[in-house]
């Protein structure tokens, strides 16, 4: 516990840390980025005074510097006098010939910076309107894409610890699942003595055969943990007969509350499979079912071809499922019951599309009416 706590206080002052780094850099950005901006503003009124010495240039008057000057700035600049454009520079020409363009391009220098008045002649203005350079613009782009650097190294680091972290987990519930199918394998092969000293005995042929019935299901549920966590071996078997093996048992334990019907073709449908992973995916759908019905309703269960595929249809007459929820009900821990982990269906899912290359989906639902569940096989030709 000691070293947990010491690790999740690690955690969050590293969290911390990144986060005072993150906000030092975008404030030292935008530090820099007003900086430039006072410089250019600087400049802008340099070229402004340039300006009104060449406008009020005499015959003796020096105008090499302001020509340097003027020459030498590299920002947009539109003069104007009496809301006129007198002259631009590092304008496109395209936009200076085109009137309409020019107003536009005035109208959005005028939004970007406060204009610089040149007073050439006491009581005559002419107005400097300037834009922000290339640096400047390239500058004020760089904290969005430092932000987006760090939200993607975020989001990497957070998608690692999440697989690092089911991985563990994956790895404790697999072991966890392999210990319970350990335990329940003792008690089990005592249960298979006690059964043949039943036999012995001459006990009831009819209560040995049910026995015999519950010690293969316990047999078949060992044999399902013990595969949890370990490539399951498929075999090629017909799917009405494994499907319909498990419908029966279940049929058997079930109140007579529940109507069961099930239908499917006369034929042989052969379908790479896990027999005990299966009866468990069957298991899972059927029991979901009764437990929509709260144990008294319409059980359908329906084996379907439909190309080179095989479908398994489980319907139910129960509460049904929101559309929205359709694909949360196989998230791991999604239950709508008080008690229950929400794992039946996230297991069902797992079994079905990672074992079994298949397909499992709630093909409709009618909340109050009914769901129909569909799982898919692609058959062997």
């Amino acid at each position: 516990m000691e070293f947990s706590n010491r690790k999740n206080i690690t955690r969050w002052i590293l969290i911390a840390a990144s986060f005072v780094i993150i906000t030092l850099i975008l404030w030292n950005t935008y530090s820099f980025f007003q900086i430039f901006k006072d410089e250019e503003r600087v400049k802008m009124e340099h070229w402004a005074e340039a300006q009104k010495t060449l406008n009020n240039a005499g015959v003796d008057t020096d105008i090499e510097l302001p020509l340097k000057i003027i020459q030498n700035a590299r920002i947009p600049i539109i003069l104007t006098e009496n809301k006129k454009i007198l002259s631009t520079k590092n304008i496109d020409e395209g936009i200076v010939n085109d009137a309409s363009k020019s107003a536009e391009l005035l109208a959005k220098l005028k939004n970007q910076n406060d204009p610089i008045a040149i007073e050439y002649v006491p009581g005559k203005f002419q107005y400097l309107y300037y834009g922000d350079s290339s640096l400047l613009n390239k500058l004020k782009y760089y904290p969005i894409a430092l932000v987006l650097i760090i939200v993607l190294f975020g989001a990497l680091v957070y998608n690692f610890y999440k697989s690092t972290k089911m991985a563990t987990q994956n790895k404790l519930w697999a072991g966890m699942a392999k210990e319970t199918a350990h335990q329940i394998g003792t008690p089990l092969s005592s249960l298979i003595g006690w059964l043949e000293i039943m036999k012995a005995d001459h006990v009831d042929p009819t209560t040995i055969a049910e026995i015999e019935k519950d010690i293969t299901r316990l047999q078949t549920i060992t044999d399902r943990f013990s595969k949890i966590g370990s490539e399951p071996i498929l075999e090629q078997r017909d799917i009405i007969k494994e499907t319909l093996d498990s419908y029966d048992y279940l049929q058997s334990r079930f109140s007579k509350q529940v109507v069961f019907s099930f239908k499917a073709p006369k034929k042989p449908i052969m379908v790479s499979l896990n027999p005990a992973l299966h009866s468990w995916t069957v298991e899972n759908l059927v029991k979901n079912a009764i437990d929509a019905m709260k144990g008294k309703g319409k059980l359908n269960v329906v084996i379907e071809e439909d190309g080179k595929f095989v479908k398994i249809k489980v319907s139910d007459s129960g509460k049904g499922i929101p559309k929205n929820q359709f694909k949360s009900v196989f998230e791991p821990g999604f239950t709508t019951k008080k008690r229950g982990w929400g794992l039946g269906l996230s297991l069902t899912k797992r079994i079905v599309e990672e074992y079994h290359k298949g397909k499992i989906k709630v093909l409709s639902s009618e909340v109050n009416k009914g769901t129909t569940m569909q799982v898919s096989f692609e058959k062997i030709v």
